[in-house]
This record gives C-alpha cells, sequence and structure tokens, in this order.
C-alpha cells in the first residue's frame, strides 16, 4: 500500500468537514468503546494480566532471533515451509513464485494488515493470480477499491445505505437493506470463492515457538475455510508475532479480543500446525509462512522497541480522540491511530510522515486501554524529539518553542508574559470572535474561537486569595 502519510494534514481537514464519515465514526463509542468497558472487568486481575502480556512480549523481543529460529524449526519438523522476507516486495515476491510453483490460478484471502501493507493483492493481480477477499469488511473495500480504515473493523467508515447502494451496482442485483439480506448475498457471492482456490492467504495473530504453529482469531468462518480448503495456504505476518509457548498465548488472548473487539473470546480461535497428513480429512497440502522484517529489526535494543509489543488491538484508535474525529483514512497508511502515528514513521520514514508524531493530544488514553502497556504519548513525544534534532520543524515553530523555553527559564518574565496574554486574549477572545484573524491561530480556531480567559492569571489569583 503506498505511503501518502505526507498529506496527512489536509485529508484531516477533509475528513473533518464529511458529515457522512462522522456519523460512522460515531459508532465507534458504543461499539468499541462501551464494549470494551463492558468485558474487560470480567478480568478481576487486569493488571497483573497486562504487566504480564507486556512481560510475554519483552522476553520474546529482547532475544527475538533465538525465537524465531526456534519457531522455524519446529514449524519445518511439522512440514510448514519458512520463508524470510526482508521487504515487502520480498513478500510478494515469494507468494508470487509459490502461485507459479504449484500452478495458482485463484487465490481466497483472508484478513491481513501485514499483506495491505506490502500490497500484496496488485502485485498477485500484476502476476495473473485473481485474488478474492472473504473477510467481509475487506470484501466491501475490494468492491468499492478502498483501504481498510481500521486494523480491526476495516469498514468501519462506510454505512449501511452505502454498502447497500455498492452491492446493488458491483452484484447487478436488486438493492437490499437489512443487514442480514446483505451478509447473506455477500455469502453467496464468496461460497464458490472458498471452494475453487487454488491457494488461500492468511495472516497470523501471534506464531507459537513451541509447536511452529500460526494462530489466528477471526469472528467469521472465512479465516478457517481459507487456511482449510485451498490445497496451498500461505500464512503472512511480522517476526515480532512470534510468542514462546501456547500458555504465554492463552494470556494474551484472555487481553486480545476484549481490548479489540469487546468479547470475552472470538467466534473463531483456530492454531493452523503443519500441512495436511494422510490420516488428515482436511487441511492445506502445502503450508508456507512468511515472516516480514520491513524494518522491524531496526527497532530492536533501540529507544522505540516497545512498540513491537503491539498485538493490534486496535484499542488506542478507538479511544484516541483524533482518530475520533477523522477516521484511518488520513494518517495515509495501513496503520492509523496513536500506534500508526509511531510505526509509521518508524517503518516508512519519519521524514515521510512528519505531522504524525503530532498527531496526537497526548492524552494517554490509549496507553491506559493497552493490553501490553506500550507507552505510546512517551514513544510519539521521542519521535518530535528526534524531528527537533533533525531539524524537521519549522522555523516559526522552532523559535517559538525556543520562546517558550527561555521564558519558562525566567518565571518573572514568564509571569509579566503570562498577564500581558491573558489580557490580549480577553479583548480578542469570546464574543468578540478576533483570535481567528491573528496570524498562526487560524488552525487553533476554524472550528470555534478560544473562549475569553478569566480577567487574572492564576499567579494574581493566588496572591489575592492569600492576602484574604
Amino acid at each position: 500500500m503506498k505511503n501518502n502519510s505526507i498529506d496527512f494534514k489536509r485529508q484531516a481537514t477533509i475528513k473533518l468537514a464529511d458529515a457522512k464519515l462522522q456519523g460512522a465514526l460515531a459508532r465507534l463509542q458504543s461499539r468499541f468503546v462501551e464494549g470494551r468497558s463492558a468485558v474487560i472487568s470480567e478480568i478481576h486481575d487486569l493488571q497483573e494480566t497486562r504487566n504480564a502480556a507486556a512481560a510475554i512480549r519483552d522476553r520474546v523481543l529482547n532475544d527475538l532471533e533465538h525465537w524465531l529460529l526456534h519457531f522455524e524449526q519446529q514449524a519445518t519438523a511439522r512440514g510448514a515451509i519458512v520463508h524470510w522476507a526482508e521487504s515487502g516486495a520480498d513478500v510478494n515476491r515469494i507468494v508470487a513464485e509459490i502461485a507459479v510453483q504449484h500452478g495458482v490460478r485463484t487465490a481466497a484471502k483472508s484478513k491481513s494488515m501485514v499483506s495491505e501493507e506490502c500490497g500484496l493483492n496488485e502485485a498477485l493481480e500484476r502476476a495473473g493470480v485473481e485474488v478474492m477477499e472473504t473477510d467481509l469488511g475487506e470484501y466491501i473495500l475490494q468492491l468499492a477499491h478502498e483501504a481498510p480504515s481500521h486494523i480491526v473493523a476495516p469498514v468501519v467508515h462506510k454505512n449501511k445505505e452505502e454498502i447497500s447502494d455498492l452491492f446493488a451496482e458491483k452484484h447487478n442485483l436488486p438493492r437490499k437493506t437489512g443487514i442480514a439480506e446483505l451478509c447473506r448475498e455477500a455469502r453467496e457471492i464468496l461460497r464458490p470463492a472458498f471452494l475453487n482456490a487454488d491457494m488461500g492467504i492468511s495472516g497470523a495473530n501471534f506464531l507459537v515457538a513451541e509447536t511452529g504453529s500460526a494462530l489466528i482469531v477471526t469472528n467469521e468462518g472465512n479465516g478457517r475455510l481459507v487456511t482449510t480448503l485451498p490445497r496451498v495456504h500461505v500464512a503472512i505476518t511480522g517476526i515480532e508475532k512470534v510468542v514462546p509457548t501456547l500458555e504465554d498465548v492463552t494470556t494474551l488472548l484472555r487481553l486480545l479480543p476484549r481490548s479489540a473487539t469487546g468479547q470475552s473470546i472470538t467466534n473463531y480461535v483456530s492454531v493452523l500446525t503443519g500441512n495436511k497428513n494422510a490420516e488428515d480429512h482436511d487441511g492445506p497440502e502445502h503450508f508456507h509462512i512468511i515472516l516480514l522484517d520491513n524494518g522491524r529489526s531496526g527497532l530492536l535494543g533501540g529507544e522505540m522497541q516497545d512498540m513491537l509489543r503491539c498485538i493490534r488491538c486496535g484499542a488506542c484508535m478507538n479511544h484516541c480522540p483524533v482518530y475520533q474525529n477523522i477516521g484511518g483514512h488520513a494518517y495515509g497508511w495501513v496503520y492509523p491511530g496513536p500506534m500508526g502515528s509511531i510505526l509509521t514513521p518508524l517503518l516508512g520514514g519519519l521524514e515521510n510522515a512528519p505531522d504524525l508524531p503530532n498527531a496526537s493530544t497526548l492524552c494517554g488514553a490509549c496507553t491506559v486501554v493497552c493490553p501490553v502497556k506500550i507507552p505510546l504519548p512517551d514513544l510519539l513525544r521521542k519521535l518530535r524529539e528526534r524531528q527537533m534534532e533533525r531539524g524537521m520543524k519549522s522555523r516559526q515553530e522552532t523559535l517559538l518553542l525556543k520562546a517558550w523555553a527561555w521564558l519558562a527559564l525566567h518565571p518573572n518574565v514568564y509571569a509579566f508574559a503570562t498577564k500581558i496574554g491573558v489580557r490580549m486574549m480577553s479583548l480578542l477572545g469570546g464574543k468578540n470572535k478576533l483570535l481567528h484573524s491573528l496570524p498562526g491561530v487560524r488552525g487553533w480556531s476554524d472550528g470555534r474561537d478560544f473562549p475569553a480567559p478569566a480577567g487574572k492569571t492564576f499567579r494574581e489569583l493566588y496572591r489575592q486569595k492569600k492576602r484574604k
């Protein structure tokens, strides 16, 4: 998927003015935020479980090479073929080679953010392989030629009416309006894809080093159909997804579905180990696992390593006031929200996503809900520091920050400047609505003007209170 994060500010402005999008994003609160809140309380030892999950992820990341090689050894012993991909282009090449090797003409695909990262669908189509998305949300996006706007609910930006119109146009069938009818129509279209596909393509939520298994959690039956019916199965995931043992996976599964979809457990948890044996009734004859780096190894041992703990639950974006107002497409790449504001600059280059580290209020809501306790605001601050060190900030912003730092080191001057500032805002803000016309303020007051502040500063009020 092409990285368009450089266009974030313009896209964010467009999304804020999109009434349909704003209506769709309003569903985040009831569907995800309230849903998580309702089930996370079922974990009575929540903080201990989060600490344990973070420790599991850190244990792997601190010795990632060992666990990956152990996983490869166990997976190979059970008949799988493990491939190593340094970049997204390598993933596309490997999958295309597998397709040629096995005479693949059609592929059924389950939801995979890593495949979006690589632009796999387009690469396979260029290689002559017809790809059908089978996750309902991803199928809708494939018909609409759009990218996902959320890592768990990819079509959250669309409403039912838009989907009804899309199905009627693309399927050439009478327009249906009921959700059950729309799902039935999609199922009738997709069912032959499972039965006729030569290759199934999936992601993997976790890789289990102990058994060489790929583990997938889904709510739709397409995940199991894609991984068992086609004669070739290709699982693609990032190198950071490895977990030492199945017992460790159970700890992470206590948190992942609750954080992602507000469920105690998803409808399906599939543990995929090896290829089909003579005594098996189903399963792929050939099982390939592709491990993607794409810049991840460069984060190991550094100040940004904690970001690799991420288990892709999406809770950070569900609770982020910025994402809640602009959705995922404005971020310009695969990963939106707070986690995307960190991952996109790290994997795609800070110079290609200069606005994303600043696309956050640093309110900390993301860290509070993160199941593996990633200090997201701290990582965003570190990216901002890198921008300052590299001279990536505008001259105006740099001068303003230096001026503020100087004032902070001179309390008396700071107090005087604050007093003058309050007086000016009292004259220009509130009912006068003149702040909007000042240079450098427009971006802060496009939606509403600053309220007029109290007539006195905190210091003045404090001294007045003490005198009484």
